[in-house]
């Protein structure tokens, strides 16, 4: 198994803001522009899923495996023999807003699939955050 944390502690934005843009999905690609389209079946709830093709990459199905609103979600991408999962974390301190997301990746074929995609995200996840707050603080 692997598993990778980023952490960020802001006063910029509340809980209720950012969970407002990160699980707004179908809107992503407005301000995330790693993202062509996303696409959310259904309602922002445990068990649903929606489609996300990230510009250049291949389209993904990821299924929403827990949902607690304004504190956490966790989603989930099955890819051949791996699995990966993204751990979405927004925790209320007396110095701010913690959001922390973690990645976790696991199976026979893991080696390949943090190569293939999960490094990459990883590596980015301190600007993708930031651009979170940023989008965020609008709403």
């Amino acid at each position: 198994m692997w598993k990778k944390s980023y952490s960020v502690l802001t006063k910029e934005v509340t809980k209720e803001q950012l969970w407002k843009l990160t699980t707004d999905i179908n809107h992503w690609k407005d301000w995330d522009d790693t993202v062509e389209y996303s696409n959310l079946s259904g309602t922002f709830k445990e068990g649903n899923s929606f489609i996300l093709k990230p510009k250049g990459s291949p389209k993904v199905k990821i299924k929403l495996i827990e949902v607690i609103p304004f504190k956490k979600f966790t989603d989930l991408t099955s890819f051949p023999l791996a699995k990966m999962y993204v751990e979405h974390i927004y925790e209320e301190t007396e110095n701010g807003l913690k959001i922390t997301i973690t990645m976790t990746v696991t199976g026979l074929l893991s080696k390949l699939w943090i190569k293939l995609v999960a490094n990459d995200i990883v590596q980015h996840l301190p600007e993708d955050i930031a651009n979170q707050i940023k989008n965020a603080k609008k709403l």
